[in-house]
């Protein structure tokens, strides 16, 4: 419950940023890497795992809700080492 309300929090006091503002940071276009996960926009520009914005089979500049939700070997608190950048629209 603490988590939901603390996100909840956050995503109010975030910019916000369209999906093709989001893609333009794909480690491609533009040097910052961003990636979203429930809404809310990470900066992974830094972490060595996502280095020319690709992590194993997902790419940068995307929303990776349901492909972490489906298949991914860890679990949501993987972002808690991430800076929130912003909220997705």
């Amino acid at each position: 419950m603490y988590n939901v309300l603390f996100v909840n929090m956050k995503k109010e006091k975030l910019p916000e940023y369209s999906r093709f503002q989001l893609a333009l940071r794909n480690g491609q276009d533009r040097t910052e890497i961003w990636v979203a996960y429930q809404g809310i926009i990470y900066e992974v520009t830094d972490s060595r795992l996502w280095r020319k914005g690709q992590h194993y089979e997902h790419w940068a500049g995307q929303d990776l809700t349901e492909e972490l939700d489906g298949d991914a070997p860890h679990t949501a608190n993987v972002f808690e080492r991430f800076k929130a950048v912003g909220q997705l629209l």
